[in-house]
């Protein structure tokens, strides 16, 4: 398999140490807007922020499949969270990497670094500023950081979002009441100009714009042999790894082969272990599909029978049989 297996170096506190001293505080605010200003005058107003900056309305979604006049915008209206179901939750039970569903965007590169962002709390934290909630004081506006032309940027949306047939028209939580990956999603479409603007990219970009470090990537075909060995140790330094199959033409792109696995798509790598098959040791990666499904059906895939011959503490510990895209 043609793959490409992306790692970024660098334990947490090295890049925010990078960063200028780690603390939330320390990030400028994108767009010279203070969310904590904000947030007050409307709670003073009693009304809830409308971003000027990322209307929403067409500019705000694209300019071409996206634009005003798209097909694919028919149908299209924005709405709160408090607007779409009975009890909103920011955060439910900590953020996990299942509640990074992927919607009608492209943007699969993007949900990947997402759901690699879950694994860790202390990066998770820095992006996803802790004490948002649609309960306390709220005021239709919430705040991310991410790292932006070597400094932490501190951006503002507020919680309209676009819908169709009262659904998220884009990623979203497996739990229907969970909004804190579609917000962060909206804010990487703010800084980047719109929502179409996300269609096609790199892992890479977005674990170097979640934690101010700096990405490697290896071809398998010229990997070093110790390639699992880092990878393993870079995951137990909170490190984010992606992984994608390259493809030699635009026509290949999401191309579905024989054994599941998707073409020019890119995955969340999520766990590394080596476990024992008749007493030989074998090297597994936990892969996922930021789809929420699709998954790999060879060897080693949910329920195949190479488990079989596992020991069963270690059975115990990582299989996990579910249509959720991970295998």
């Amino acid at each position: 398999m043609s793959s490409v297996a992306e790692r970024l170096a660098g334990r947490a506190a090295r890049q925010q140490e990078a960063a200028g001293g780690g603390s939330n505080a320390n990030a400028a605010p994108f767009n010279y807007q203070d969310h904590q200003k904000l947030r007050s005058g409307c709670l003073r107003a009693q009304s809830l922020f409308c971003d000027p900056s990322f209307p929403a309305d067409w500019n705000s979604l694209g300019y071409n499949q996206l634009g005003r006049h798209s097909s694919k915008t028919t149908g299209v209206v924005w709405k709160r969270p408090t607007e779409l179901c009975s009890n909103p939750q920011f955060i439910i039970g900590g953020a996990k990497r299942t509640d990074i569903c992927q919607g009608a965007l492209g943007d699969c590169w993007l949900l990947a670094a997402i759901a690699s962002l879950t694994l860790d709390q202390q990066i998770l934290s820095r992006v996803v500023p802790p004490g948002q909630s649609f309960q306390e004081e709220y005021a239709g506006i919430f705040h991310f950081q991410l790292w932006q032309y070597g400094q932490w940027v501190d951006v503002v949306v507020d919680d309209q979002l676009p819908t169709r047939d009262g659904k998220l028209l884009f990623v979203h939580s497996a739990e229907g009441n969970e909004f804190w990956s579609a917000l962060l999603e909206k804010a990487y479409a703010k800084v980047s100009g719109s929502y179409e603007a996300l269609t096609g990219g790199s892992t890479i970009e977005g674990f170097e714009d979640f934690t101010g470090g700096i990405a490697e990537s290896y071809e398998l075909q010229e990997a070093p042999p110790s390639l699992f060995r880092i990878m393993k140790k870079a995951l137990k330094l909170g490190s984010l790894l992606g992984c994608s199959i390259t493809i030699s033409s635009s026509k290949d792109t999401e191309a579905i082969t024989g054994q599941k696995l998707v073409k020019g798509h890119a995955y969340s790598i999520t766990a590394a272990q080596e476990v024992h098959l008749s007493g030989s040791p074998v090297e597994l990666l936990r892969i996922r599909n930021p789809w929420g499904q699709v998954e790999w059906t060879g060897a080693w895939s949910d329920g195949s029978k190479e488990w079989d011959g596992v020991r069963p503490e270690e059975k115990s510990k990582l299989e996990h049989s579910a249509d959720d895209g991970e295998f």
